[in-house]
C-alpha cells in the first residue's frame, strides 16, 4: 500500500511523516528545491506478534506501507496554484491520500493564514485537489475535440459519449463533489480509470494537535467524523511532535512514555488501521518454523488470487487452501491441535480470503 502525505505548509506534515516511518526527515529550508520524501514503515499488527510467539520462527516478516511525503508547493499550496509537474504523477501513483491538518498553536511557527483553523485548511486543500481534477478534465477535453475533427463516425460517438462524461465531472466538481461521490456507472469507471483524478482516491485526514490537546483527542475525533466523514473519508486526531519523539525510544520505553501521557495507540497504528479500511485491503497469515509473514490483500480476494500475491506458480498450481481463523488458531493453541479439532479447513479456489486468516497453500506445478 502506499500513501501521500499532503498539507498546507507548517502543517507539521513532514513530523507526522517522521512518525509514521521512524524517519528523520527535515522541513524544507526556505529557498531550496522541494522534493518529496519516500519511507517505508511496517505494519504494527498484534496479531503476527502472538503468531511468532507460537512458532517460534527462523524468520518474521511484516506487511509493509508506503508514505510519499508531498512539499507543499513553493508558489504557496492553498493559493489556487493548482497541483502539477512532479507533485501530480507523485500523487497519482498512490492508492490514497492523507492530508494533515494543522490544529496547534505555535508563535514561532506561525499559520499562513495567520490563525489556526483546521475546517478551513480542510476545504482550501479540497479546493486544491478538485483544480488539480478539472485541470486534467480541461486538457482531455481539448483532446478529444481534436481527434474528433478527423474521426469515423463510430469513434465519433465514442468521442460524443466520454465528452459528455467530462462535462458530468467538471460540473459536479465545480459544486464541490469530488470525483469518489459522483455517481458513476461500471463503464463511466471504466472510461475514466487513466485519468488518474486526485479527489478520487480515498482520502484520510489528520488533525494534528499538540500535547495539551491529547486528553481532547476523542472530542476531537468525534466532531470530525460529525462534520467530515463521507464514503471513502476517514480521520483522525494525531499529536505528530510528541508521536516522532516516541518512536525514537525502544519500544518498552515508548510504550512506558505512552502510557503516563495517556496518549492511547500509536498514531502509526490508527493511521494504518484507518488507511486499510478506506484503502480495502485485509491481512492474511503463512506460519512455520522458517517463517511467520502478513500478506496485504484486496478485502474479499479468492484463494487462488491471495496465493498468486506469494507467488505466480502457487495461483496456476492450486490444488486447495488449508484455512483457520486466526482467533481459532489461538484458542487451538496450535494447528497440531486445530487438526484434532477438525476446524482447519480445506477451501477451494473461490473462497473468500477473510481478515485474519492463517493459511497453508497446496499447489503442484
Amino acid at each position: 500500500m502506499e500513501l501521500g502525505i499532503i498539507g498546507l505548509s507548517k502543517s507539521g506534515k513532514t513530523t507526522v511523516f517522521n512518525a509514521l516511518t521512524r524517519g528523520h526527515s527535515q522541513a524544507l529550508a526556505k529557498g531550496r528545491t522541494p522534493k518529496a520524501s519516500v519511507g517505508i514503515a511496517k505494519v504494527p499488527d498484534l496479531r503476527l506478534t502472538t503468531l511468532v510467539e507460537m512458532f517460534v520462527p527462523e524468520r518474521v516478516v511484516e506487511a509493509e506501507v508506503s508514505y510519499t511525503d508531498i512539499p507543499s508547493a513553493p508558489e504557496g499550496l492553498g493559493k489556487s496554484s493548482s497541483i502539477g509537474g512532479e507533485y501530480l504523477g507523485a500523487l497519482q501513483r498512490v492508492d490514497a491520500l492523507i492530508h494533515v491538518t494543522r490544529d496547534f498553536d505555535n508563535p514561532s511557527v506561525p499559520h499562513i493564514e495567520s490563525s489556526v483553523d483546521p475546517y478551513r485548511d480542510v476545504e482550501t486543500m479540497d479546493l486544491e485537489l478538485a483544480i488539480s481534477d478539472l485541470a486534467i478534465l480541461e486538457r482531455r477535453a481539448d483532446r478529444l475535440a481534436t481527434e474528433f475533427k478527423g474521426a469515423r463516425a463510430q469513434e465519433r460517438e465514442r468521442i460524443r459519449v466520454e465528452t459528455q462524461l467530462i462535462e458530468r465531472l467538471k460540473d459536479a466538481l465545480a459544486k464541490g463533489t469530488p470525483v469518489r461521490q459522483q455517481e458513476l456507472s461500471d463503464e463511466d469507471r471504466r472510461m475514466i480509470r487513466g485519468y488518474q483524478f486526485l479527489t478520487a482516491k480515498p482520502f484520510l485526514i489528520l488533525f494534528n494537535v499538540d500535547e495539551s490537546k491529547l486528553a481532547q483527542m476523542p472530542s476531537i475525533e468525534e466532531e470530525m467524523s460529525h462534520r467530515l466523514e463521507a464514503p471513502l473519508v476517514g480521520c483522525a486526531a494525531v499529536c505528530g511532535s510528541l508521536e516522532a519523539e516516541l518512536v525514537q525510544m525502544d519500544k518498552a520505553e515508548e510504550l512506558e512514555f505512552r502510557q503516563s501521557l495517556a496518549a492511547g495507540e500509536s498514531g502509526a497504528s490508527k493511521v494504518v488501521q484507518l488507511s486499510y479500511g478506506l484503502v480495502g485491503l485485509s491481512t492474511f497469515f503463512t506460519v512455520g518454523q522458517d517463517e511467520v509473514k502478513a500478506w496485504s490483500i484486496p478485502v474479499d480476494i479468492s484463494a487462488a488470487k491471495a496465493a498468486g500475491t506469494i507467488h505466480s506458480d502457487i495461483e496456476r498450481g492450486f490444488i486447495r487452501a488449508e484455512v483457520i481463523a486466526y482467533q481459532t488458531l489461538i484458542e487451538c493453541g496450535s494447528l497440531t491441535e486445530a487438526r484434532r479439532r477438525g476446524v482447519l479447513r480445506a477451501e477451494g479456489r473461490n473462497y473468500s480470503v477473510q481478515d485474519g486468516d492463517v493459511i497453508n497453500f497446496l499447489f503442484n506445478v
